[in-house]
């Protein structure tokens, strides 16, 4: 906790520095990706602890000590909260634009075409063109992020699904860097914060597009499975029909769905005395008959669909001692589900 205090209170002098003191005119390429390196690393800190009442506590009382300690050596410096830790890159950016000392190759550099000879992320990032960048998710996050939150997928939702897929390909045409396009679809996220349902509509949206974007889709969906949570949330809030038109088109998706659904059958436990599946208090509120319909809708929308998934769910009752007994086994419950729901719609 001391380093990470330490560390916090070093970045924000650090962008006092970058927006008011001369001493930039020093900085080159490999100072100032330090810099955009631990602006990142307050954005970390925020994202971690920012519903940890007791450590935000702590982190607030160093900003207040660092914002005390800045005043008088920075006339025009403004105070720092804890909340402004979240967009620390766009901060560091916007103190470089406005301080006149920063060297004119600086400035270039930040706006230039980036390199393609980006590391693993363990040291520090390739900084160029990162202010074009960071303009440009901005930019997406206003578009996408201050909207209302639809009840269902509408022409809205699909210009801004849109609009993503033209943002991500600039993006990835700018950069091949699959870590640059990790961190641009994160940077979209964070932006939508409140409205992590709508964006999960956006990013399902996208995903149904008819042009040929398979790059973009690649991006996303590499994307995805590294987000288990949102596309846990997203596999819940979408409409069914979408989820299982983005299925039939990306093969890729239908194996991410399809683990989810898996996941949340293994998590359910039969209730004896009701004599019915009930889901584990850590899932989403997905009922076996929720779960059931999931199934169903994949199964009705191809045949191949349908016959990828009955066999997986077989090979899984087989692996339960193949019972036909209610209780026994999630799979052949939930096979026997299936197919009542849809001889009878």
């Amino acid at each position: 906790m001391e380093v990470m205090v330490k560390n916090l209170s070093s970045t924000v002098e650090l962008l006092a520095v970058a927006t008011h003191s001369d001493a930039v005119a020093r900085w080159d390429e490999e100072t100032v990706s330090r810099a955009f390196h631990w602006a990142l690393y307050c954005q970390h800190i925020h994202k971690r602890f920012r519903h940890n009442p007791a450590i935000r506590e702590v982190m607030e009382r160093q900003l207040e000590m660092t914002n005390q300690n800045l005043g008088p050596l920075f006339p025009d410096y403004t105070a720092l909260c804890f909340s402004d830790l979240s967009r620390c890159q766009n901060l560091l950016l916007q103190g470089l634009l406005r301080n006149m000392h920063v060297p004119l190759a600086i400035m270039k550099m930040l706006f230039d075409k980036p390199t393609h000879s980006n590391n693993d992320g363990n040291s520090y990032q390739d900084v160029r063109g990162i202010g074009s960048w960071i303009i440009e998710t901005k930019s997406a996050c206003k578009v996408l992020g201050n909207v209302n939150i639809p009840s269902r997928i509408g022409p809205d939702v699909e210009v801004q699904g849109n609009l993503l897929l033209e943002e991500l390909g600039a993006v990835v045409k700018q950069s091949h860097d699959s870590h640059r396009v990790n961190q641009f679809l994160d940077s979209v996220l964070q932006g939508c914060e409140d409205a992590e349902e709508h964006f999960c509509g956006v990013i399902g949206a996208a995903l149904q597009n008819e042009s040929r974007m398979d790059l973009e889709f690649m991006s996303i969906l590499d994307w995805l499975e590294l987000k288990q949570n949102f596309l846990e949330n997203m596999c819940h809030l979408l409409p069914l029909s979408l989820l299982a038109d983005i299925a039939k088109k990306h093969l890729r998706f239908r194996d991410m769905y399809s683990d989810i659904l898996k996941k949340w059958a293994k998590e359910m436990e039969y209730d004896i005395n009701n004599r019915k599946w009930i889901p584990d208090s850590k899932n989403p509120p997905v009922s076996f008959q929720n779960l059931t319909e999931h199934f169903v809708s994949l199964f009705k929308a191809s045949v191949s669909l349908k016959e990828h998934l009955e066999t997986e769910l077989k090979a899984l009752k087989c692996t339960d001692g193949d019972f036909d007994v209610s209780g026994l086994s999630i799979w052949g419950d939930l096979l026997s589900a299936i197919i009542k729901e849809i001889a009878h719609s």
